[in-house]
């Protein structure tokens, strides 16, 4: 309790109810190990990414009034990816609070981006049950809305995998293909891992909760070793 207690300081909050923290911060894997838990953090991270949605398409409805509903779908996108969402978790440290079987922790799951994002989402869940949307808003408002300036200034609101095909097709002359790497987890909650290829060679691999966004994480990873070449 008193790791959690020092979470709870860090987001400025306290919350009335103890086991909704907990449970947000609870992997899936952990109740493997631990049949007296019963809660994983996936319900809180459904919940959260909604709350996620609906704040960040006030915030940038309200900063951007003359932007189109494209654009701003394209900022939002950007601005609540799962690169965005975990380098939040890592300035809050949220990887060091997590409840994780032995095996995911050995594998590196405190530091796995998709974990890390998911762990954001739920945690935003937790504070939405227990105090309010309001609450998530300042909490999304501190570590997460800033960030606006850096998307908008790298123009990385683009789509990834469009981008990838652009500078694909320059280099190479070659439309990237996606294919599926490996899928794990319930059907109702699935990691899939895509990778992107040119002529047969792998050039990306990337995490999603679906195909579409494992794919615009590998095309992202692909974009940055095209880049470097």
């Amino acid at each position: 309790m008193e790791k959690i207690e020092k979470l709870e300081e860090e987001i400025g909050l306290n919350f009335n109810d103890k086991e909704l923290l907990k449970t947000a911060l609870t992997h899936r894997s952990y109740l493997n190990e631990h049949r007296e838990v019963k809660c994983s953090n996936e319900r809180m991270e459904f919940l959260g990414d909604a709350v996620l949605q609906f704040l960040s398409s006030r915030f940038l409805y309200e900063k951007f009034p003359d932007s189109p509903e494209g654009d701003l779908t394209n900022f939002r996108a950007a601005l609540v990816c799962a690169p965005s969402l975990a380098k939040v978790s890592i300035e809050l440290e949220l990887g060091s609070y997590l409840f994780l079987s032995k095996g995911e922790e050995d594998s590196g799951g405190r530091l796995r981006e998709y974990i890390l994002a998911n762990t954001f989402e739920a945690l935003l869940g937790a504070v939405f049950l227990d105090r309010g949307i309001e609450a998530c808003g300042r909490i999304v408002e501190r570590y997460l809305f800033p960030g606006i300036d850096e998307i908008l200034k790298n123009h990385t609101y683009k789509d990834y995998k469009s981008l990838f095909q652009e500078l694909s097709q320059e280099k190479y002359n070659q439309t990237p293909e996606y294919k599926e790497l490996s899928a794990w987890g319930p059907d109702h909650n699935k990691t899939f891992k895509m990778g992107v290829y040119l002529s047969a060679k792998l050039f990306g691999e990337g995490e999603g909760s679906s195909k579409q966004k494992a794919e615009q994480s590998a095309a992202r990873d692909a974009l940055a070793k095209l880049s470097s070449l």
